[in-house]
């Protein structure tokens, strides 16, 4: 507990005075870097965090949250309830032919009653029918700029099964019409993915109906894990894995990456916390007199070294409730800052075409203030120490000594 001097004289060491002028800068330095680092560090965090549930919003958007798929056996049909709702599909790579260029793509085949119950053909992004049948292509958005093809247009597709002829044997071709455009948000499938008939892909590409897979969709993507066992369960013969799987490298890239920028962003408060030092033993160099005579008069040396401890403490916990502050105001409005310098300074922040997203994302995560928060005063705390003691080490007789 602090005693009501020891609050006073804490209170008064705190306030400005005209002739600690240096002490007050390096104070105000203190303060001010402190404030900073927890303020960049929470924004860069938020960024991070806001990135990557974007990017998985658009990824289970597009993908199936659990994929069966069969080793040599076709699969067999289940009766459990939660899983009877699975949709069938197929895919194989093919070459598009345009008049203006060539392009090797993932074909996906779905029933048309089945595609119409995916999210890539019911969000707002799409354009076009949903009606998938025989000789009939949806395409990405970046592929037909690509392309520069558009909806109503036809095009061709070559076959990697080929046609025997008296000089060879040649891939078959055909030209389906494109009845729809997608956008999924993530340039890398739009430009490499397209969906045809599933009876129509396995006719033309010569593919056997064995070897059909199942997806599977679900209302709360937390429980992949959980329906991912299950169904590991219900299909022991099949290769069972989620969409987490078929991206595991790209999130854990992510994951190294927002630990490292924690670090490196960390050393800011670090850096700040030790003007802290500084501030702290100038203070005591300056109040060496007063140290002198609240010894004299019976004050403890634990009071002494509790006294300039809290000095530094307030100094830096103040600093890092301002910084909190500051970083949750400026990632709430991160996307509006992002357009006011981009329209003053006529620069593109956050280029689509690299990031994925056409806005900056952000999202203010609580166990991530939380810990910021904690190696901040954390920081402050174990740099206010070596000055208190100090303090506390001063010989009352020497500190009287000259005055």
């Amino acid at each position: 507990m602090i005693s009501q001097l020891e609050k006073e004289i804490i209170f008064k060491f705190l306030k400005a005075r005209k002739k600690d002028g240096f002490l007050n800068v390096i104070s105000i330095f203190s303060f001010i870097g402190i404030s900073l680092g927890v303020a960049v560090l929470i924004i860069v965090m938020s960024v991070m965090n806001g990135f990557r549930t974007e990017l998985i919003n658009k990824i289970i958007g597009f993908n199936a949250h659990i994929i069966v798929k069969p080793y040599d056996k076709p699969l067999i049909p289940i009766t459990d309830k939660d899983y009877i709702n699975g949709v069938v599909s197929n895919e194989v790579e093919a070459v598009l032919l345009s008049k203006v260029n060539t392009k090797g793509i993932l074909l996906k085949g779905y029933l048309k009653n089945d595609f119409d119950k995916l999210k890539i053909s019911n969000n707002k992004n799409y354009f076009g029918s949903t009606n998938l049948k025989s000789n009939s292509i949806s395409i990405g958005k970046d592929l037909s700029f690509l392309l520069n093809i558009d909806i109503g247009d036809y095009i061709t597709i070559m076959s990697t099964s080929g046609i025997q002829t008296l000089v060879g044997k040649f891939p078959k071709q055909e030209k389906f019409k494109i009845i729809s455009i997608f956008d999924s948000g993530i340039s890398e499938f739009n430009e490499n993915v397209a969906y045809i008939n599933l009876t129509k892909l396995e006719n033309f590409f010569d593919k056997n109906k064995n070897n059909r897979f199942n997806e599977f969709y679900f209302n709360n993507t937390k429980k992949t894990e959980y329906h991912k066992k299950k169904l590991k369960e219900l299909f022991p013969e099949a290769y069972v894995y989620t969409w987490a799987d078929l991206n595991e490298s790209l999130f854990s890239a992510l994951k190294v990456e927002r630990n490292v920028m924690f670090i490196i962003l960390s050393l800011i408060i670090i850096v700040a916390a030790f003007n802290i030092i500084s501030g702290l033993t100038i203070l005591v160099k300056n109040k060496t007199r007063e140290i002198g005579i609240l010894k004299s008069i019976g004050v403890s040396n634990n009071s002494i070294k509790k006294i300039f401890f809290y000095v530094g403490f307030i100094i830096g916990t103040s600093a890092t409730f301002f910084g909190i502050i500051l970083g949750t105001l400026f990632s709430y409005n991160i996307e509006s800052i992002r357009k006011f310098i981009s329209n003053i300074f006529d620069i593109t922040l956050f280029p689509e075409e690299i990031y994925f997203l056409s806005t900056l994302p952000s999202e203010i995560n609580i166990n991530s203030i939380i810990l910021i928060t904690l190696c901040s005063i954390i920081i402050t705390s174990i740099v206010s120490i070596y000055p208190a003691s100090k303090a506390a080490s001063l010989d009352t007789i020497q500190t009287l000594k000259y005055e």
